[in-house]
């Protein structure tokens, strides 16, 4: 049971930094235009790699969590990401966050809880 909080911990993480990222290269370039250099710009974009990296790493774990342990408690527990998330949008973005979602988020907390029992 430890095993795969740990394991879908980490997971969880990695894909709520991807997401962080993409947020972070999307909000770094222009309009969508199809011109090349819109295309080069998306090329070139650092937090788009380094969001594709993290996406690229939480998948492969993933692949190995789904492989070796029950998807029904896997699965449930990657909900963790919106907590991950959530956090991240305040540090990270100064997003003001309601008390109905930090409501939903304890919930959610409480569900995973259960999910490990």
């Amino acid at each position: 049971m430890f095993e795969i909080l740990i394991l879908v911990t980490i997971q969880t993480l990695l894909f709520s930094a991807g997401q962080v990222l993409l947020k972070k290269a999307m909000m770094t370039l222009p309009s969508f235009s199809w011109h090349w250099d819109y295309f080069r710009d998306i090329l070139a974009n650092g937090w788009l790699l380094a969001s594709g990296v993290s996406f690229g790493v939480a998948t492969v774990l993933w692949l190995y969590i789904i492989r070796h342990f029950p998807l029904s408690q896997a699965y449930p527990l990657s909900a963790l990401s919106y907590i991950i998330v959530m956090i991240a949008a305040i540090f990270v973005f100064g997003e003001t966050v309601p008390i109905s979602r930090w409501i939903g988020v304890l919930l959610i907390v409480v569900g995973c809880f259960f999910i490990l029992k």
